[in-house]
């Protein structure tokens, strides 16, 4: 069976700074992979070159989704292949409001998949529908996309565009960053409803406590641009308790 997410000896630069150093990992349906490691170690770069974000130069490598050379194709190419990246920082739109932006996301994917657009009645059935399963409120749908909007609500609205997607693969980069413990709780219910055995998610973090809500099948600890150590959930408790300093030793 053809995994799906391959990344094989993938080395990134920015400008004339190696990030990535041969950074190895394969992710299959179903599974939840975390990844944790200190400051500066390449978890959100990995992110953004897995969903195409400009200026990063990728030197050595590949990745693979479901068997095709995810670096051939553009942004929105990989988005409606099916890759979702949820921000650490979700950037705010003002004048554009959540339910139109929605709306006009959701049917350049249909459209780039050969699938009929939603009419208007038909998308607000469906975002009423799903927003009632995630208590988001209809109210925030008529704001401008994340302008005023809390942390825990900036965080939401990032699980509402999953649920409305469908993404095979769901990539969370550090949404625990600013959440205190109830909207934390909230956001990983929403992630948690969206497990599936055809989707697999990877969750990006500092902190053990996100793990408590969002269990993982696997956990890899990144140092130095690469992959040092992967085990079971286990491994983030051990983390929690030692820190990361021995893995930098190792990277080193």
């Amino acid at each position: 069976m053809t995994a799906l997410l391959e990344v094989k000896d993938l080395q990134v630069r920015v400008e004339d700074r190696e990030i990535l150093h041969g950074l190895t990992m394969t992710v299959n349906g179903g599974e939840v992979h975390a990844i944790m490691g200190p400051n500066g170690s390449g978890k959100s770069t990995l992110s953004h070159v897995i969903a195409g974000k400009p200026g990063y130069e990728v030197t050595g490598g590949e990745i693979l989704f479901k068997g095709e050379d995810l670096l051939e194709m553009d942004p929105d190419e990989r988005a409606a292949k099916g890759v979702f990246l949820a921000f650490q920082y979700p950037v705010e739109i003002p004048g554009v409001t959540t339910m139109n932006f929605l709306r006009t996301a959701v049917n350049a994917q249909r459209k780039a998949r050969g699938e009929s657009e939603y009419l208007v009645p038909d998308f607000l059935r469906k975002v009423r529908e799903v927003a009632a399963s995630l208590n988001i409120p209809m109210d925030m749908l008529k704001r401008g996309v994340n302008v005023g909007f809390s942390g825990g609500e900036k965080k939401r609205n990032e699980v509402l565009q999953m649920a409305l997607f469908q993404p095979s693969l769901c990539i969370l980069d550090e949404m625990d960053s600013g959440l205190d413990i109830d909207a934390l709780r909230i956001a990983a219910d929403g992630v948690n409803a969206l497990r599936s055995p055809d989707r697999a998610m990877v969750v990006i973090t500092h902190y053990q406590r996100l793990l408590n809500y969002i269990i993982p099948d696997h956990v890899h600890v990144m140092s130095n641009g690469r992959v040092v150590k992967s085990g079971g959930k286990e491994l983030a408790l051990e983390l929690e308790a030692t820190g990361y300093a021995q893995y930098e030793e190792v990277a080193a």
